[in-house]
C-alpha cells in the first residue's frame, strides 16, 4: 500500500476496523479525536523544538528519527481520518473547498513569497 495506489476511503475503513476491533468507538468522540490529532501533532513538533532547519533536516535523514517521525505524522493522519470516518466528513471535498478559500484570502499577487496572514496582506 503507498500513496499512489490506496483511496482514502480505503484508510477510512482501516482505522475504522482497527478502533471497532478494541472496542474503542466509546472513546472516539468528536473531543477526543480532535485532542488526539492536537496530541499527536505536538509530539510530531517536539522531535523538532530547538532544531535550526539544518539539523532539522538531519532528523529526517537519519533512520531512526526519521521513523520516529514518519509514526508521529501516522498518529496525527490516523486521528484526522478517525474524525472524518466516525462524523461522516468527505475529506478530500473539505481540502478542495478549503483551498478554494485560501485562494480568495491569499491570491497569487498579493501572497507569492510571503508567508503573512491574509489579514496582514493588505488591500
Amino acid at each position: 500500500m503507498d500513496d499512489a495506489n490506496v483511496r482514502i476511503a480505503e484508510l477510512k475503513e482501516m482505522v475504522k476496523a482497527f478502533g471497532e476491533e478494541r472496542d474503542w468507538d466509546r472513546y472516539h468522540n468528536a473531543k477526543d479525536l480532535a485532542i488526539g490529532i492536537v496530541t499527536e501533532a505536538s509530539e510530531l513538533l517536539e522531535i523538532f523544538r530547538f532544531k535550526s532547519e539544518g539539523e532539522a533536516a538531519e532528523l529526517l535523514r537519519d533512520p531512526a528519527s526519521a521513523k520516529a517521525i514518519r509514526d508521529e505524522l501516522a498518529d496525527v493522519f490516523y486521528f484526522a481520518l478517525r474524525f472524518a470516518q466516525k462524523y461522516g466528513i468527505d475529506v478530500s471535498v473539505s481540502l478542495e473547498d478549503k483551498i478554494e478559500d485560501n485562494a480568495k484570502r491569499y491570491p497569487v499577487n498579493k501572497a507569492k513569497g510571503s508567508n503573512k496572514k491574509y489579514t496582514e496582506l493588505g488591500p
